[in-house]
């Protein structure tokens, strides 16, 4: 019998290590990623550190394990089906949060480079703790504003890809993202089925900031209704943007 024709059990609580790696191994191999058990064995301890961390600090009201699965590493990797991984070689996760959907991509695609932020220090923390107990080389975390990180040289236009499944609407997640992206690279925002709307309001942003059309993918995944934002940086973001600290929030872009 292979590891992946071992009989799941229903319900996924009080499960055993070895029944959440068999189902992560089947679920993401079930979506068409090629992952080995190793890799399953590190979305385990993901989550089982983020589970512990979360009795004492508000990373996510999902904490049953299917439900992560599929909500929150699961999600995290579906941009592949839109995007050659192949050729991205660093990402800049804005807003990480608990580290969706950097860790599971990092842990994915181990030879691209991951950069996590986010302005909530604690956050950062545990994403760099994880990054240690899993032994993800290429990965770091760190505690910054996009507004200020963005004004470094060292960071600004220097990723192939900036992802983020941060709450804001896609004008104000527009300028904090496409001033990391290289000219050639691309913005990713993960949104619900039901972003025509925010979509449609974010196009003279997206120009103003050196995009070009942004694309809509939409799909189902265990019955949620989800969506993949794409927009392709074309020329370099004008230096006035992003503006300062608070202002993307406040004022969006039109």
């Amino acid at each position: 019998m292979s590891f992946y024709d071992t009989k799941l059990p229903e319900s996924a609580e009080n499960l055993s290590e070895g029944d959440r790696i068999r189902m992560i191994l089947s679920t993401l191999s079930g979506l068409g990623f090629e992952i080995s058990e190793e890799q399953a064995g590190r979305f385990a301890r993901y989550y089982d550190m983020l589970v512990e961390k979360n009795k004492v600090m508000n990373l996510t009201r999902i904490t049953d394990f299917r439900d992560a699965l599929e909500k929150h590493f699961a999600d995290s990797l579906m941009i592949a089906g839109y995007l050659d991984m192949k050729k991205v070689t660093s990402i800049l996760d804005l807003g990480s949060g608990a580290g969706f959907p950097g860790i599971p991509l990092k842990i994915m695609y181990p030879d691209i480079d991951v950069l996590m932020i986010d302005s909530v220090g604690k956050k950062m923390q545990f994403v760099s703790d994880v990054i240690s107990d899993l032994g993800l080389e290429g990965a770091s975390a760190m505690h910054v504003r996009a507004e200020d990180l963005a004004r470094d040289k060292n960071y600004r236009e220097q990723y192939d890809l900036c992802v983020s499944r941060a709450v804001a609407n896609l004008s104000t997640l527009s300028e904090y993202c496409l001033p990391f992206v290289k000219k050639g690279g691309t913005f990713a925002a993960y949104k619900a089925a039901n972003c025509e709307e925010e979509v449609l309001a974010s196009g003279g942003a997206v120009r103003k900031l050196g995009g070009g059309q942004v694309k809509t993918e939409r799909f189902d995944l265990f019955e949620m209704g989800r969506a993949i934002v794409l927009c392709q940086k074309l020329r370099p973001t004008p230096g006035i943007y992003p503006r300062k600290a608070g202002v993307p929030a406040k004022s969006p872009l039109a």
